[in-house]
């Protein structure tokens, strides 16, 4: 089920979307959509996105007022479709420093704000059942084939290990809680059959998140691809996107932003954010 925000909550706009997992309380987390910004069409409305094509007047007007929503600066990183996973400073960024080059970031510190941006890729939030971190990953398909979601795991795992105070403390992937974001969805993504190969080639079982679409190409269930990888890292809490077409970006486009549905008119698109972080 895709849950909007409650308006009783914080002051976020209620068409963004809060995860629905058993995270302690402590732990926030939210999605954005395309509502509640001051792009103008047809970047509206809230896009998140520089090199877009919008206004970056009205980009970073929207960037503050995340800012101001979940109460802390978001950590943008410049995202490259890879695996590279970052422990975020405990301070954050200084004001002005250059988005770091990452496509997943942790952190352990109170306020300090891991954000992805997307308009297709999947967006992947972590926590611990203690929450005693969270991260985020930015999942396209080239870095969800080449490990981007198990570097993050083992980067947070290890951040956990760290920080415990008794070593048997320390979290293990069981202890791992994952949702699922809003991403384009398994009847909108066709493919070539060199994506399909670079999953089967790891994991045969890839084969069951692709259906035939012509001669030569393919459907492509990304959240069911990062479901496989996810459980083959020993995750089995694994919450939010289910394929179904709520959760497709290209299929609902009053909501979602997305670079396949928009740039065939636009030559780009707009983008939203997932963020988590610890109160």
């Amino acid at each position: 089920m895709l849950c909007t925000m409650p308006q009783t909550t914080m002051t976020l706009h209620p068409d963004w979307i809060r995860p629905q997992w058993p995270a302690p309380s402590h732990v926030h987390a939210v999605f954005t959509t395309r509502a509640g910004g001051v792009s103008r069409p047809p970047y509206d409305s809230f896009n998140l996105g520089r090199p877009s094509g919008d206004d970056p007047a009205a980009v970073d007007a929207n960037r503050r007022r995340l800012a101001e929503v979940v109460g802390h600066p978001p950590v943008f990183m410049q995202q490259v479709h890879g695996t590279t996973s970052v422990v975020l400073p405990p301070a954050g960024p200084p004001p002005g420093a250059q988005e770091v080059v990452a496509d997943a970031c942790c952190s352990m510190t109170p306020g300090v704000v891991c954000t992805v941006r997307v308009a297709d890729c999947l967006p992947v939030l972590f926590t611990d059942r203690a929450g005693r971190g969270v991260a985020a990953a930015h999942a396209g398909w080239r870095g969800l084939a080449q490990g981007v979601l198990e570097q993050t795991l083992t980067q947070l795992l290890g951040l956990l290990a760290a920080g415990a105070a008794v070593r048997a403390t320390a979290a293990a992937a069981p202890d791992i809680l994952a949702w699922l974001g809003p991403c384009i969805g398994p009847s909108a993504f066709e493919v070539g059959g060199e994506v399909r190969d670079a999953f089967l080639d790891q994991d045969p079982r890839a084969a069951q998140c692709f259906v035939a679409h012509g001669a030569t190409k393919w459907l492509a269930d990304l959240p069911g691809l990062a479901r496989q990888r996810l459980q083959a890292l020993g995750i089995r809490d694994i919450h939010g996107n289910d394929g179904s077409p709520p959760w497709c970006t290209v299929g609902n486009p009053s909501r979602f932003f997305s670079h396949r549905r928009d740039s065939v008119t636009l030559g780009g698109s707009g983008r939203m954010a997932a963020c988590i972080w610890l109160g």
